[in-house]
């Protein structure tokens, strides 16, 4: 009787147990990653009134079974469910991250390692990527400074926004390219200007500067000059070029008729004090002694130069005009030898072509253009690149180096540059030419950079964190970690979404694996949600519920005939 009475017992404590288990699953079915468990139950022991007999084949008389008494119910195991994936909640937050998989991520909070499916994190004020429920780091693995690729050693916190990692270093320019069509009847390019074209590049403190460089046309067809006329920086100042540093090519002579006016109506040479006059007498900008004179600025040279070429008509061009070549000489040393200058070593003096002094507007052609940098060819025929400066591969070099950015300890922020030139074509494009210069070679190497400030991170499906700055740079920060388990389920639940491993588990050897390596992935900007089903919650407490109540009647009946009992004796 008493039996009956502890086997209903057990079973309301079976059964209470199993209700709790229900009662914590439907608790959580908003909780991020949760897995639902479920309750086996196992009886317990029986009473044997009797064992069990064997047949006897000497009588004939057969074996009788065992006579047992079950004393009640047990749990038998509680199962968590962690295989089964949750569904995907989209956040929208990239360091909201899930994993597809059966692998788990590993955080710390700095004695101890456990592991967890809730990828919800966030990057704390010391830039440690973290879990947002507890702030524990997330684990993962460097870069090698080397290699600069994934270096798989034991587990570290992931430091994603250290300081070294909020900027990426500058690096200078160290290639370029030039491609586009140069048509031979574009009016720029058969000016005295010539046709611009600007090469942006970097120093290797990341200022931007242009390179500009004009084309012009020769005499000879197909042939073009090119020259490196200026260094502009970030505000377009022009950076100082010392005299006889020769940046892109050498000195050569290019065969080029130009006709020169030089018109004494408005002006006229004074040979004695070896000024220019005015239709009125006065002497004007043009006062050749200052050219020799040794406190005269580079900008009052400049002005004579300027002024002379303005009378000869090459107002706007000077360069253009003190690179023409009267017979041997240019005319920038023709002038220097009227002013007297010492290094000139030109013959001739700034006369009319009779040599004597203007006394009225006369003409003369120029035998050419001297130019320091280099002559460009086409193929007449096909109108494809032929060569520059000899180079049929295309190939030139800026010698930067070659200016001293820190007088202090003599050395320069700028890199040589190779600049090829082999995209350009002679092809007709009605008059316009297309040329265009660009830093970096085809395959996009030696660009240089300025300064990069970081301005996203993203998360692969590998756990490999990169972050975008805004000078066009990617760079590795780090990867993620994940740990995998013989036995997941016998991980033991620590509290926030935690678990800690057992023996039956399987352990975590320090260094964890890469995600993909059994086939998983990891998806940002969404969170696993819990795998409770409700539907199936609620059926198994409908089961439990009555289960219950069966077992209370157990106890219920046994009290009656209890009582029935005692009441034999009156």
């Amino acid at each position: 009787m008493m039996r009956s009475l502890y086997s209903g017992v057990a079973g309301l404590k079976t059964h209470q147990t199993k209700m709790d288990v229900i009662g914590n699953n439907i608790a959580n079915v908003n909780t991020t990653a949760f897995k639902s468990s479920s309750v086996t139950f196992a009886d317990l022991m029986s009473q044997t009134t009797q064992s069990a007999s064997g047949a006897n084949a000497t009588t004939g008389v057969g074996g009788v079974n065992a006579r047992q008494i079950g004393l009640g119910v047990k749990s038998g195991a509680i199962n968590v469910n962690i295989s089964s994936q949750g569904s995907a909640q989209s956040t929208g937050n990239p360091f909201d991250i899930m994993i597809t998989g059966s692998n788990f991520f590993v955080v710390s909070d700095g004695l101890a390692n456990y592991f967890t499916r809730d990828g919800s994190f966030y990057v704390d004020g010391v830039g440690n990527l973290c879990m947002t429920s507890t702030g524990y780091n997330v684990m993962g693995w460097g870069v090698d400074p080397e290699t600069l690729t994934i270096k798989q050693d034991t587990v570290q916190a992931l430091r994603i926004m250290s300081a070294d990692n909020l900027t990426y270093p500058p690096e200078a320019t160290t290639k370029g390219t030039v491609t586009g069509i140069l048509d031979k009847n574009d009016t720029d390019v058969n000016s005295e200007a010539g046709k611009t074209v600007n090469l942006n590049l970097y120093d290797s403190l990341g200022y931007e500067y242009t390179a500009r460089f004009i084309i012009k046309s020769t005499d000879n067809p197909g042939e073009y000059s090119v020259e490196l006329t200026k260094l502009l920086d970030a505000n377009g100042l022009e950076v100082p070029i010392p005299d006889g540093v020769e940046l892109f090519g050498g000195g050569t002579n290019v065969d080029d008729v130009n006709n020169v006016t030089f018109n004494v109506n408005s002006y006229s040479w004074d040979t004695t004090g070896k000024k220019l006059m005015d239709k009125g007498g006065s002497a004007v900008k043009a006062d050749l002694s200052v050219l020799t004179n040794a406190s005269s600025t580079e900008a009052d040279k400049r002005d004579v130069y300027a002024e002379i070429a303005k009378a000869y008509g090459y107002e706007g061009s000077v360069d253009a005009f003190l690179n023409l070549l009267i017979g041997t000489d240019s005319m920038k040393d023709i002038i220097d030898k009227a002013a007297g200058v010492s290094s000139s070593t030109a013959t001739v003096d700034l006369f009319d072509p009779d040599g004597d002094p203007a006394t009225d507007t006369f003409d003369f052609k120029s035998t050419g253009r001297h130019i320091t940098g280099m002559v460009m060819k086409f193929d007449n025929d096909t109108g494809l690149f032929d060569s520059i400066d000899g180079n049929n591969l295309g190939d030139s070099k800026i010698y930067l180096s070659k200016l001293i950015a820190n007088t202090a300890d003599n050395t320069s922020n700028y890199s040589d540059i190779d600049l090829n030139w082999a995209g350009i074509s002679m092809f007709n494009n009605n008059g316009t030419s297309t040329v265009t210069a660009t830093y970096g070679d085809k395959d996009g190497i030696g660009t240089g950079r300025k300064l990069g400030d970081m301005i996203g991170v993203s998360i692969q499906r590998d756990g490999m964190i990169y972050a975008s700055y805004d000078n066009g740079m990617t760079k590795l920060l780090g990867q993620i970690a994940t740990a995998s388990f013989p036995n997941s389920s016998g991980l033991e639940k620590h509290g926030d979404n935690l678990y800690q491993a057992t023996m039956n588990s399987g352990s975590f050897d320090g260094i964890g694996v890469d995600v993909t390596a059994s086939g998983g992935y990891m998806s940002t900007g969404v969170l696993e949600m819990s795998n409770v089903d409700l539907s199936a919650e609620f059926t198994e407490m409908i089961t439990t519920q009555r289960g219950f109540q069966a077992n209370s009647r157990i106890i219920t009946v046994s009290d009656t005939l209890l009582e029935e009992l005692t009441n034999l004796k009156r």
